[in-house]
């Protein structure tokens, strides 16, 4: 008969197995750090190159922004460079597991994603049309930060924890709109960073 130390180990695989049938586990911290590298070098172009860093919350045709549309495309850039290495990776880290990454974990984590996403992207071309430069920051870091909080009952606690940080920088950059561009730079940037390396040391070394 199998004794307590056995029982205990069979609990602890059926755990495991459920866990992973139930829950995204193919985050892969290297692509937060890669993200967070490609949201500052974004940061400090947009800064330095163009000089975009909105002091007021709404412009006119009398205060045009300088560079906006470069702005806008550089903003493209790193999201599409970011969701690209954390498929990558994701991809990678499934296959090295013998798992597939595309299953209906997935779909309910990017769905979850979705709303908040989709909707915050909407209400950043509005502000756009009418002028509201000076939100754009804030409403990114919040929606982002919705995003994470939602999904992470489908992958691990610590998105959480991220998704909260997130909704913290933007509600601070909404009130401190002349720090919007740096907690911008903190949130998607520094943050990502140290998140990456956290998960990277804690679930893949």
């Amino acid at each position: 008969m199998k004794d307590e130390q056995e029982y205990i180990k069979d609990i602890a695989e059926m755990r495991s197995m459920m866990e992973r049938s139930s829950k995204f586990m193919f985050l892969s911290g290297l692509s937060g750090v890669l993200a967070g590298v490609f949201a500052l070098v974004g940061s400090f172009v947009a800064y330095k190159l163009w000089g975009f860093n909105p002091q007021q919350t709404v412009y006119d045709a009398a205060s045009p922004v300088p560079q906006l549309k470069n702005i806008v495309i550089l903003g493209a850039v790193v999201l599409v460079l970011s969701l690209g290495t954390a498929f990558a990776f994701s991809y990678k880290k499934a296959w090295k597991k013998g798992e597939r990454s595309w299953n209906a974990t997935t779909r309910r984590l990017l769905m979850s994603m979705a709303v908040p996403l989709v909707t915050g992207g909407l209400l950043i071309l509005v502000l756009i049309d009418r002028g509201l430069i000076g939100l754009l920051a804030p409403i990114t870091l919040i929606f982002y930060g919705l995003a994470l909080f939602g999904a992470s009952k489908y992958t691990y606690e610590e998105v959480r924890s991220l998704g909260l940080i997130q909704i913290i920088l933007g509600l601070v950059a909404a009130y401190y709109v002349q720090y919007g561009l740096l907690c911008w730079a903190v949130g998607f940037g520094l943050v990502h960073i140290v998140y990456g390396i956290y998960m990277h040391y804690r679930y893949e070394r």
